[in-house]
């Protein structure tokens, strides 16, 4: 039962003037923001507080309300003469023309200005968790494909590009990356992270804030905390994680983002941890978040994430205690849309239920960011940058949110995200001759290069008349293209999930009748089981969906060797198959560029370098483990069930060979507070260039609490010619090797480590151990500690 204090009513006083300080840009913007809600009204302070969902007038007349089952009816017109807070999807509710777009964005905050006493725009933010979430913008490969290149700065500049051009068309704010460590392979949301390695989603995640950061957009990390650790891959489902796995697993990719990528904005996980939702846990949003690490921005809802603390969490009696929990947690901002913190929490703060400093914190934290972003500024621009020179009114068609560098880009990373799996018996790349049987239902749409929140899953499929507004290729189109001297023929199959199999015998004989065949399998994304993959698109268990598994067996009781492509959000059993197919080609919904990226693959003009951001489990049920066990959670002779993965983290195979050796001797004894370097030779012994991607892995044998085998501490991509090698190193302080001991702090301990330099994380893939004693005393650790395994590539030394 929810306790409020006794009311005591309190009367509006009069608007105060609008003109004073807070106009001066020259002055400091902690004053301006002081002077501004010192004017204020509590309608006028609330409204600041919240956004209202919106979508562009395809005509360019400015945004009208987006109404759906979970959105309340708005007076918008009534609302924007207080002020407003954000504006929510400005562009990502429906098919607009990028330059329409931005003139009902521009019209719309005219408006705004015009309707408040003070004249301030809104902050309008998008989603951009694999490009921008607008129809016609460039769709890149999914944060899954991110991890699977392990190219930080190739994702920096991808987020950079994303952001500007966000920002050209007056976005400020995009709702990404996602920094939730995967826990369970079922979870419908596999696809928008980044890996079930921290270190991974951590140095990925905090290289995109920096990109999105840098074109002056607000970067806002998600979630937080926890939600990816829900019971049974549920979506929403309690998480009952414990306080280590909370500390060393699910929180360092967040704590690295805020640290070294400059986020100005987080946005609150829908996870309830051991009973408390994270938008009522001040501990987690206010003494975590702000007092110890340092977060100086706003911290934003989940969508309607503050109403569910009355309807699905049931911990506020009603909206106005729901407004309380989350404002005195430290929401700063309603999202989507007006509900809890409207004209509920201004009777709340009138009559004593909600205090007033509660509103007046979060309102600075909002007017603090419009004022970094020039919102309170007299002379600020009011027509986005993308208009400049044209007529508003002749708009359409002069923006280009798709042009050739960000399509190259698009490309250069889908190449980079593509793992080859396997390929026994050297029949990739392949010749490109005879006939080729391309088979399967991802072979020819569009949409499976594309994850569920691209605009075309996201929005596009509830408008099906209007085009994709993107040239996608499919891979049945990519390899015609690729293969001109082959005779390409096609069948689906089946669908992506269902129960028809009318298709497979003609497709089987498809097979049969080729040299090769191509099978093309996968999800489709989509949202709230609209999909097999995506957001409250769980999985059962880890089957391929539908009968693509009875199809691929079909496939391969023809005796043609069969090459199978996965277009996917997550990584399926293949344990029935893994000794029949010819060949194994993994790709996680690599975007619009993703079909001449996998065809480049499939024929070798593109050497694979990608490599797993998660384990390919063996067999489909109940071991949806990640690779991050101690002991007792990998395979032993206490139980029957074994969770070895069919190919762990880390794995990805060439075209080429690599062979390794060590640089120089490691120290043998090293101070818990020092540092050393270490390094490997590598070099590319094969006959083609290709790209090794080097990881370092700390395992410690004995310790105070139960640890993994091994754990990522550092990587790096090393591009090599034929016969070239470079020396790569690693600069390792023990911080690295830091946990959560038995008294509940981060500590160094001193004791013997082994560093591993290995392919995968798999023990068998070790190339070369470094073995350290740790001497010293203990050491706790904290927001200060060395959390990156900074990493050099030499230059290329020539074969001796």
């Amino acid at each position: 039962m929810a306790i409020h204090p006794a009311p005591q009513t309190r009367q509006a006083d009069p608007p105060p003037a609008v003109d004073g300080p807070w106009r001066d840009p020259s002055l400091d913007p902690g004053t301006r923001v002081a002077d501004l809600a010192s004017r204020m009204t509590l309608e006028e302070k609330a409204a600041q507080l919240y956004g209202i969902w919106v979508g562009a007038d395809a005509e360019g007349g400015g945004v009208a309300p987006h109404q759906n089952d979970m959105v309340d009816p708005v007076d918008y017109e009534d609302l924007i003469t207080r002020g407003l807070g954000q504006l929510t999807r400005p562009f990502g509710s429906a098919p607009v023309d990028p330059a329409t777009g931005a003139v009902s964005l521009a019209r719309a905050q005219a408006g705004i200005v015009a309707a408040g006493r003070f004249g301030i725009p809104a902050l309008a933010h998008e989603e951009c968790l694999a490009g921008f979430t607008a129809w016609g913008a460039t769709a890149y490969p999914v944060p899954l494909a991110w991890g699977a290149a392990w190219d930080p700065e190739l994702v920096a500049e991808m987020a950079h590009r994303i952001g500007g051009d966000m920002r050209s068309v007056g976005v400020h704010q995009g709702l990404a990356p996602v920094l939730d460590v995967v826990r369970d392979l079922r979870w419908g949301r596999v696809e928008e992270t980044i890996g079930e390695d921290p270190y991974l989603v951590a140095t990925i995640g905090t290289a995109y804030v920096r990109g999105l950061e840098s074109a002056g957009v607000v970067a806002t990390l998600k979630h937080f905390a926890g939600y990816s650790a829900s019971a049974g891959a549920r979506n929403l489902s309690p998480v009952r994680a414990g306080a280590r796995e909370l500390a060393d697993v699910i929180l360092p990719p967040f704590e690295m983002a805020v640290r070294d990528g400059g986020p100005r904005s987080v946005m609150h996980s829908y996870a309830e941890i051991d009973g408390v939702p994270a938008a009522a846990d001040p501990a987690l949003l206010t003494g975590l978040l702000r007092d110890t690490w340092g977060f100086t921005g706003t911290v934003v809802a989940d969508y309607f994430g503050i109403g569910f603390l009355e309807t699905l969490h049931r911990v506020a009696g009603d909206r106005a205690d729901a407004a309380r929990l989350a404002l005195t947690a430290g929401v700063d901002v309603e999202l989507p849309t007006v509900r809890s913190y409207g004209d509920e929490l201004v009777a709340a703060v009138r009559d004593g239920r909600v205090a007033e400093e509660l509103l007046d914190r979060a309102l600075r934290r909002v007017l603090l960011q419009k004022c970094e972003l020039g919102l309170l500024d007299p002379d600020r621009q009011v027509r986005p940058a993308a208009l400049d020179g044209a007529d508003p009114d002749r708009a359409r068609g002069t923006v280009d949110l798709d042009p050739p560098h960000n399509r190259a880009l698009a490309r250069l990373l889908a190449e980079r995200s593509c793992v080859l799996l396997a390929n026994p018996g050297g029949v990739l790349p392949l010749a490109g001759t005879g006939r080729i049987a391309v088979v399967g239902p991802r072979a020819d749409d569009p949409l499976a290069m594309l994850g569920c929140y691209s605009f075309p899953s996201h929005v596009g499929v509830q408008h099906p008349g209007v085009p994709l507004g993107i040239a996608v290729p499919t891979l049945l189109e990519a390899l015609r293209e690729e293969f001109p001297g082959a005779h390409v023929d096609h069948a689906p199959g089946c669908a992506v999930d269902g129960t028809d199999s009318a298709g497979i015998e003609s497709a089987a004989a498809r097979a049969a009748g080729a040299d090769l065949c191509v099978a093309v399998l996968g999800d489709r994304a989509g949202l709230f089981g609209r999909g097999t993959s995506g957001e409250g698109c769980d999985a059962a268990d880890l089957a391929l969906p539908g009968l693509q598994g009875a199809l691929l067996d079909a496939l391969l009781a023809t005796g043609t060797p069969v090459v199978l492509v996965l277009l996917t959000g997550r990584t399926y059993a293949l344990g029935r198959w893994a000794d029949r197919l010819a060949g194994c080609v993994q790709a996680f919904f690599p975007g619009e560029e993703g079909g001449p990226a996998l065809a480049g693959v499939l024929s070798g003009r593109v050497n694979p370098s990608g490599r797993l951001p998660l384990g390919v489990p063996d067999g489909p049920g109940g071991q949806p483990w990640t690779y991050l066990q101690p002991p007792l959670g990998r395979a032993n002779g206490v139980s029957n069930l074994d969770p070895t993965p069919l190919y762990p983290f880390g794995h990805g195979l060439s075209y080429t060979s690599f062979g390794w050796e060590p640089a120089e001797d490691g120290p043998a004894e090293l101070p818990t507070d020092a540092e050393a370097d270490l390094a490997i030779t590598v070099r590319n012994t094969g006959d083609r260039d290709g790209t090794e991607v080097v990881q370092l892995y700390v395992h410690d044998p004995v310790a105070q609490t139960t640890r993994p085998e091994a754990r990522l501490i550092g990587y790096a991509r090393v591009p090599l010619a034929a016969g070239e090698s470079r020396r790569v190193g690693f600069r390792f302080h023990p911080d690295l090797a830091a946990f959560t001991g038995a008294g509940g702090h981060r500590i160094v301990e001193p004791g013997e480590l082994e560093l591993r330099f290995a392919t995968s994380s798999d023990p068998a893939d070790v190339r070369h151990t470094v073995r350290l004693r740790l001497t010293g005393p203990e050491r706790r650790v904290g927001h200060g500690r060395r959390m990156v395994c900074a990493a050099s590539v030499g230059p290329p030394a020539a074969r001796t």
